[in-house]
């Protein structure tokens, strides 16, 4: 099966295309194009395949997203031809679909709420967006009538108006933990943005400075996150490291007093299992969370870390320092929350269904539901 696989959108080593959708692919004996922003010279070749092929297309960001769709389109009209599946994983990409007579089945991984999202993009005008979510309704219940859907939540479902499978984001998940470390650091992994509670891990980290307790964030930062962390980073109070590939920062976890997750009370989060918080649990480490009901439900379910309120670095503190002082309740966390994941939130059993269903309608041979 030879599957086009496209984004504007996301980084090109996104965790959920990249390593696990595109790998899995890849592992059941496919062939894979990938076309995605440019920087895919950033693989190094132990993350490319045989079976790989990379085709570089420009980044939509903010308002400019007109040459990235345009590219997008010339690309997927370009590889269509021949391929058994096109697999998109933006909204946008809609608008650069081949026409349906020239395009094999097309399939749209839902990744978040994107109605939801615009209250948290500060590119689009404030007045515009409601207007903007009722438009992107309309797109999403048009779109399920001529492509496939796949969703990454199970809160997505009612969105929509049929059924569509679910194809969570859940991770890989090593067989023994990594034992609880003897350095005094606590880690986030992931986009940073003030939704995502960037203010907050600041403050945090100037807190935990004064306990000799170092934050280090891993991840992509956009401009109004990197204003907060820059300055903290100059003066010593935190350690950034910018984008890490997954497979490079899952094991940058390991050791850590706890994994934070003080994401904001957005509608786009709600309904929504933060990635982050089941990498924490997978490789053994306390989870420190805002009451977002999956990530709370997860902590609190199987005691495995802090629920912490909206806005309030000095409970996160609280939290990290009480880990500190107990080894033994880091290490009971951090043995439930890895025994959690290993039982129910690793990638395998869903990589063998999400390719499974690529197979299915691949042999259908229609581009319509």
């Amino acid at each position: 099966m030879r599957v086009v696989v496209c984004t504007i959108v996301h980084h090109p080593a996104d965790a959920r295309i990249y390593h696990r959708q595109i790998r899995a692919l890849l592992d059941a004996g496919h062939e894979v194009r990938y076309i995605a922003p440019v920087g895919m010279q950033d693989f190094h070749a132990e993350r490319t395949w045989p079976s790989l092929y990379l085709t570089p297309v420009p980044r939509a960001s903010g308002r400019r997203r007109t040459g990235a769709i345009l590219a997008a389109r010339s690309a997927l009209a370009r590889h269509a031809t021949g391929a058994d599946l096109l697999l998109i994983h933006d909204p946008e990409l809609l608008l650069a679909l081949p026409s349906r007579r020239r395009r094999p089945p097309v399939i749209w991984d839902v990744h978040e709420d994107t109605a939801a999202a615009l209250s948290t993009k500060p590119w689009l005008p404030r007045p515009l967006r409601p207007p903007a979510a009722v438009a992107v309704h309309t797109a999403e219940r048009m779109a399920e009538r001529y492509v496939h859907l796949i969703l990454a939540e199970y809160g997505y479902v009612k969105r929509f108006a049929r059924a569509h499978p679910v194809v969570p984001n859940t991770t890989y998940v090593p067989d023994v933990p990594a034992p609880p470390g003897d350095g005094r650091r606590v880690v986030y992994v992931g986009h940073l943005s003030p939704d995502r509670g960037i203010a907050e891990m600041v403050e945090l980290a100037r807190l935990l400075s004064q306990r000799g307790i170092t934050v280090e964030l891993i991840g992509p930062a956009d401009a109004r996150a990197r204003a907060q962390i820059e300055p903290a980073q100059a003066a010593g109070l935190l350690r950034w490291h910018g984008f890490v590939p997954n497979d490079e920062a899952m094991p940058m976890l390991d050791g850590a007093l706890a994994g934070l997750s003080l994401l904001h009370d957005e509608p786009n989060f709600r309904h929504s299992m933060p990635t982050k918080v089941v990498e924490y649990m997978a490789r053994g480490v306390p989870v420190v969370t805002t009451a977002l009901p999956a990530a709370a439900e997860l902590a609190r379910g199987h005691e495995c870390g802090f629920v912490v309120p909206f806005g309030d670095p000095a409970a996160a503190a609280a939290a990290v320092l009480e880990l500190d002082r107990d080894f033994s309740l880091r290490q009971k966390m951090g043995r439930r929350g890895h025994e959690a994941a290993y039982s129910s939130l690793g990638w395998p059993s869903d990589a063998r269904e999400f390719v499974a269903q690529l197979e299915s309608w691949a042999k259908s041979g229609s581009g319509t539901l």
